[in-house]
């Protein structure tokens, strides 16, 4: 069984992934996970990935998908994996899809997690971290007692950059011109599974292990 998951930055990916992997016994495989352990290893694909991410470039498509496959090739994904991450482009998905198929595999269901874009605003520019104890609070979910002020040591909360509402729009924005292809590639083959996001997050990931239980 392998899954990818899909959903624009604040639709709680992350943490539905932790869920149904725990619950299926899939493999975790998460992108960024995969780029922080090779660079932090200094494998041979880390130290090439540094070198562009040094230069201030993009990563290749060929070194990421490198790393991925070196993740897919260990003892804990025989069986399957659900992918978090990656792929982001057709591109990616195509390579993802050809070094399965090496192996006699293939991606078994995408769910996208979908949430409109005015609930990820209000989800995502909430957030107040603590200069101090590094505590984040949010206006709406987990306000503090006195606002704008942390509950534990008083210092004065702050946004940080990535979580004021511009950036948040434009990070959005990037998400949906970026994966509006990869979305139109699973729907084309008929993999592509809508969750509706805004529901509480175990309603979500039951809807998500319906989902991915019913290819399965």
């Amino acid at each position: 069984m392998y899954v990818v998951l899909l959903g624009p930055p604040g639709a709680g990916k992350g943490t539905q992934a932790q869920a149904i992997s725990q619950e299926l016994k899939l493999a975790h495989i998460s992108s960024g996970d995969i780029f922080r352990e090779n660079l932090k290893k200094e494998t041979e694909l880390g130290k090439l990935a540094k070198g562009y991410m040094d230069r201030g470039e993009l990563v290749p498509d060929d070194v990421t998908i490198s790393m991925i496959e070196e993740r897919l090739s260990r003892p804990d994904c025989a069986e399957g994996a659900l992918l978090d991450g990656f792929p982001r482009t057709p591109a990616q998905a195509e390579a993802l899809s050809v070094m399965l198929a090496k192996q006699g595999k293939q991606i078994d269901v995408v769910p996208l997690i979908t949430v409109p874009a005015e609930v990820l605003v209000e989800r995502l520019s909430g957030r107040w971290t603590c200069p101090t104890c590094g505590y984040v609070y949010h206006s709406v979910f987990n306000p503090p007692k006195q606002t704008g002020v942390c509950d534990t040591d008083g210092a004065a909360l702050y946004q940080r950059e990535d979580d004021k509402p511009e950036t948040v729009k434009n990070r959005i924005r990037v998400y949906e011109s970026q994966t509006a292809p990869l979305i139109e590639y699973y729907q084309k083959r008929n993999l592509l599974a809508e969750v509706d996001g805004t529901l509480p997050i175990e309603h979500v990931t039951q809807s998500l292990l319906e989902v991915i239980k019913k290819v399965g």
